[in-house]
């Protein structure tokens, strides 16, 4: 695929990309982490809904070290203090444990002008995550095809959802790119992106 500089209209796609993730960023954080509940109420000016989203539960590496940070924990109470010790402290240990699993919760989002991912609790939309839609190019069902570009990994297996796989352009409009995805409607992915699924 021969990188593109400049957009139809002349303009260049360093200058749309940029603009289209500050308008992300804008309607992103007019809403709230549950998104359908619609926008916050501090919000002056009623942003347009979002095209789409979806919720990602923390992944196998911070499920593992979650519960062996408070196993640990709670082995050592038993170690020091005894049983008792232990049945005091595990409804702390285990609601902090779990605390952290909410907050590991990701959300994947498509607004008018690109892609993210959002991190609840932490910061709703994380600045290395942010593809605006002016720059994708392709969209596929399963792994990126031969001829692709080595492809990020955007969140893991779940049930129920199948692999996608995006091309686009980096950030610089030359760049060219690739991330993949599990998503549970495919198709929906694709017309959030205005683009035809391959």
């Amino acid at each position: 695929m021969p990188p593109r500089s400049r957009r139809n209209d002349g303009e260049p796609l360093v200058v749309t990309a940029a603009r289209a993730r500050e308008q992300h960023v804008t309607q992103v954080t007019s809403y709230g982490y549950f998104a359908g509940r619609g926008p916050k109420r501090s919000v002056t000016v009623t942003p347009r809904p979002l095209r789409y989203w979806q919720y990602d539960p923390a992944g196998p590496t911070v499920v593992a070290l979650t519960v062996l940070a408070v196993a640990a924990w709670l082995g050592f109470l038993a170690w020091r203090d005894g049983g008792a010790a232990v049945a005091d402290e595990a409804p702390i240990a285990l609601g902090l444990g779990l605390l952290v699993l909410v907050v590991s919760t990701g959300r994947f989002t498509i607004g008018d002008h690109a892609l993210s991912t959002d991190i609840a609790g932490l910061r709703q939309t994380s600045s290395f995550g942010i593809v605006p839609l002016a720059l994708v190019t392709e969209v596929v069902t399963g792994p990126p095809p031969a001829g692709w570009p080595k492809a990020k990994r955007r969140g893991g297996w779940r049930p129920g959802r199948r692999k996608i796989s995006v091309r686009h352009l980096g950030m610089d409009g030359q760049t060219d790119e690739a991330l993949t995805r599990w998503v549970r409607d495919p198709a929906a992915v694709a017309d959030a992106l205005d683009r035809p699924l391959a």
